[in-house]
C-alpha cells in the first residue's frame, strides 16, 4: 500500500496491511499510544446498554402492524404516483409497511458494514489508542446488529435482502485497504447517512418501540462520528492539492451514487411485485413525478439523509470551492457553512446517554450492595 494511497498525516492513523500481524508486536509499539480517542473511550460505560434486556428496551412491545403506518403516509413517495391509486387502504398500509422493513434491512445492514468494517481496522491501526477505540466501535456496531434483528424480526419475521448499490458501497469501503476510504466512507458518508436516518425515525415513527431503539443507537452513533472528525481535523489541512483532490473526488462520487440510487425504485422491486407493480413501471411514473426540484425541497429539512451527509462532509473540509457547485445544485451551502457543528441528532442522543446512565447508575448501586452483603456475610 502506497503513501499515497493511505494518505496518513497523523500517526494515529498510521497503518500496516491487515497481514502484517508481526507489525503489531512490535515492542515499541505499545509505548506509542495516542491520547486523542481517550476521552470517547473513557465515556463508553456513559452509553451502554443491552438489547437483550428488557431494562433497556423490550421487543415485545406490541404494534398493530395491519392498521397503523409505522411511518407516517407523506413520507411515501410512491402514493402520488398514478400506478398506487387503486390500492386499498388496507394495501395502503401494508406496502408503507413493507417500505419500512426495506429501510430498516437497509440499516441493518448498514450496521453490520460497520461491524466488520470496525474489526477491520483492529487489524491495520497501529497506533494502541485507534485500535481500542475500534475494537469499542465494533463492540457497539455488534449490538447495533442484535438489536436491529430483534426489531426486524418482532415486526416482520426476517429482513429483506440488502439492494445492491448499498451492497456495494458497503463491500467496497470493507474490503479498502485505503484508511481514508475506510473513515470518510463508513465515519462520515455511512454514518452521515444513518444519523439522518436516525433522526428521522426517532421524530416521525408511530412506532414507540422503533422511537426507544433509534435513540438508544444514536447514543452510539454520535460518539462514532467524532472519530471521523478527528481524522478529518488532523488530516485534511495537511493535505497536499493532489490528495484533497483525491479525496473530495471520491467522497463526491460516492455522494451522487448514493442520492440517485440509494431508494429508486429498481432498489425496492422486490417489495412491488407483491402488489401486483412493475418496478419498472414505478420507475418511469417517479422520474416523471420527481426532479432536482423536489430533492432541493426535500433537503431543506434538517434531518434530511442527504443534508446531514453533505454537511458532514463540509465541515469535514472535504468539500471546497472545486465541488462545492455539485452540492449547491441541492442544498444552500452558504447556510450550511453558516450552521453551527452541532449535527442533527446530538440533542437526541445527548437525551439519551441521561436516560442511560440513570439506568446503569442505578444497577451499579444496586450491584454494590451486593458486593457490600457478601463481604459482610
Amino acid at each position: 500500500m502506497t503513501e499515497i494511497r493511505q494518505i496518513t498525516k497523523d500517526n494515529a492513523y498510521d497503518a500496516v496491511a491487515p497481514d502484517d500481524f508481526p507489525a503489531m508486536m512490535e515492542v515499541e509499539r505499545y509505548g506509542q499510544r495516542s491520547t486523542a480517542f481517550d476521552k470517547i473511550i473513557s465515556a463508553t460505560h456513559d452509553h451502554f446498554w443491552d438489547p437483550l434486556d428488557k431494562k433497556y428496551i423490550d421487543f415485545s412491545e406490541p404494534f398493530d402492524y395491519e392498521n397503523i403506518m409505522i411511518m407516517p403516509e407523506e413520507m411515501i413517495p410512491e402514493f402520488r404516483l398514478p400506478c398506487f391509486q387503486n390500492l386499498s387502504e388496507k394495501d395502503k398500509v401494508r406496502f408503507a409497511n413493507e417500505t419500512a422493513r426495506w429501510s430498516l434491512s437497509a440499516i441493518l445492514h448498514g450496521e453490520q458494514g460497520a461491524l466488520n468494517l470496525s474489526a477491520s481496522l483492529c487489524h491495520i491501526l497501529r497506533d494502541p489508542g485507534a485500535q481500542e477505540y475500534a475494537a469499542n466501535q465494533t463492540r457497539e456496531e455488534a449490538r447495533h446488529v442484535t438489536a436491529f434483528a430483534k426489531y426486524v424480526q418482532a415486526r416482520w419475521g426476517k429482513p429483506l435482502p440488502c439492494g445492491q448499490t448499498l451492497a456495494t458501497l458497503l463491500t467496497d469501503i470493507v474490503r479498502a485497504p485505503e484508511v481514508y476510504k475506510k473513515i470518510v466512507g463508513m465515519q462520515m458518508l455511512v454514518e452521515g447517512l444513518a444519523m439522518g436516518a436516525f433522526a428521522t425515525l426517532y421524530a416521525r415513527s408511530n412506532d414507540p418501540l422503533l422511537v426507544k431503539l433509534t435513540q438508544l443507537v444514536m447514543t452510539d452513533e454520535a460518539f462514532h462520528h467524532k472519530f471521523g472528525k478527528i481524522w478529518a481535523d488532523r488530516t485534511i489541512p495537511n493535505l497536499s492539492e493532489e490528495e484533497q483532490n483525491i479525496i473530495e473526488d471520491w467522497a463526491a462520487e460516492c455522494f451522487q451514487t448514493l442520492l440517485f440510487n440509494l431508494v429508486n425504485p429498481e432498489q425496492k422491486q422486490i417489495i412491488y411485485g407483491d402488489f401486483g407493480l412493475d418496478w419498472q413501471q414505478v420507475q418511469l411514473e417517479m422520474l416523471e413525478a420527481f426532479g432536482d426540484e423536489d430533492r432541493r425541497e426535500q433537503m431543506k429539512e434538517g434531518t434530511n439523509i442527504f443534508r446531514v451527509l453533505i454537511k458532514t462532509l463540509l465541515k469535514a473540509g472535504i468539500i471546497t470551492d472545486r465541488t462545492k457547485a455539485f452540492y449547491a445544485t441541492y442544498v444552500d451551502m452558504d447556510e450550511l457553512k453558516g450552521e453551527g457543528d452541532r449535527m442533527v441528532g446530538d440533542d437526541i442522543a445527548e437525551d439519551g446517554i441521561r436516560y442511560l446512565q440513570k439506568i446503569n447508575f442505578g444497577a451499579n448501586v444496586d450491584a454494590l450492595k451486593e458486593v457490600t452483603i457478601s463481604a459482610a456475610e
